[in-house]
């Protein structure tokens, strides 16, 4: 019960609040964002047609976002435990580093992502949604869960956003990253003046 009342502080919480400024600090650590698919990158539905052909819905605001972290200087991954050739399209057009299907034991990809980035534990953020990604919910510098999360991983999780996976959830979790990294404004110009 605890989790959700930190939760519920976090999200009403005015922005110099102490609780914000703690997942801020941490935010401003992160080099890489890791995220799972089914339930944060989409909404969790599987769609099948007739010809067993699997259909996922992404969401722009989310590829935005992912792209806005990437001029920012942040890479961007995802580790799933499904394998899917939309999901390796859609990673694809958004240019991430790192794609990890098929990926049961989940951190395993993290060890092997770390050793080939160099990174440390606490310069990655990852963003989950059910109990395959507690394990590295526990591990990183940066938990964040979507709003549709089971209670355990929000429990786990340091932030959990606004919106729901596939809904605008990991445009969320960006716009946390890149403010506590004093980039929006930057980047928010630069747009303006396209």
């Amino acid at each position: 019960m605890e989790g959700y009342r930190t939760i519920a502080r976090e999200r009403s919480a005015p922005r110099n609040d102490p609780e914000r400024q703690r997942v801020l600090a941490k935010a401003r650590e992160i080099r890489l964002l890791l995220l799972d698919v089914d339930g944060v990158l989409t909404n969790g539905d599987l769609i099948y047609s007739g010809s067993a052909e699997e259909s996922k819905s992404f969401n722009t605001q989310d590829g935005f976002g992912i792209r806005l972290l990437q001029e920012g200087g942040v890479d961007v991954g995802v580790i799933t435990a499904r394998k899917s050739e939309v999901v390796a399209r859609r990673a694809g057009e958004l240019k991430m580093r790192f794609i990890y299907q098929g990926m049961r034991n989940k951190q395993e990809a993290l060890k092997e992502i770390l050793k080939a980035s160099g990174l440390k534990p606490f310069e990655v953020a990852y963003m989950g949604d059910d109990w395959l990604d507690l394990v590295l919910l526990q591990q990183v510098g940066l938990a964040i869960a979507p709003a549709n999360g089971v209670r355990e991983v929000k429990e786990t999780a340091h932030f959990v956003t606004e919106r729901a996976g596939g809904a605008g959830a990991v445009r969320d979790a960006c716009d946390l990253i890149l403010e506590a990294k004093n980039l929006m404004t930057e980047l928010l110009q630069k747009y303006r003046t396209r």
